[in-house]
């Protein structure tokens, strides 16, 4: 479990990195919608591990792996927005969060089940 100086933390760098992705470079990663999903940061606030969701990107393994090339100069972007707030700039590692995709592929299988229901005074057997 984190702590609260974690959590407050990570969600300074939540908010300012989605700023970072969603204004400063959103033309250099090909116009495509980078979503923060969420940061946790270690308890010496020296690694802040970032899960990102893409949205209008066609190739997100290559875009990933673009995003972290350019990790060094997203972490001075940030360490300049932050500088008065925090006293060190945790190093960045990235990493694809596929949670919506793998819910809505959940979603589609449960979906297609064909399950005939149940009769009148009929129970489930374990």
């Amino acid at each position: 479990m984190d702590s609260k100086r974690q959590q407050k933390f990570a969600r300074l760098i939540q908010k300012d990195l989605s700023e970072i992705f969603q204004k400063d470079m959103r033309s250099t990663f090909g116009n495509a919608f980078i979503t923060i999903t969420d940061v946790k940061v270690t308890p010496d606030l020296s690694i802040a591990r970032t899960y990102l969701s893409f949205m209008l990107a066609a190739d997100k393994e290559g875009l990933i792996a673009d995003i972290r090339e350019k990790a060094k100069h997203i972490r001075g972007i940030l360490g300049h927005k932050i500088r008065h707030q925090a006293r060190i700039i945790p190093d960045l590692e990235f990493y694809l969060d596929d949670t919506a995709e793998y819910a809505a592929k959940m979603d589609q299988i449960i979906s297609q089940l064909d399950i005939p229901p149940l009769k009148e005074g009929e129970e489930i057997e374990d």
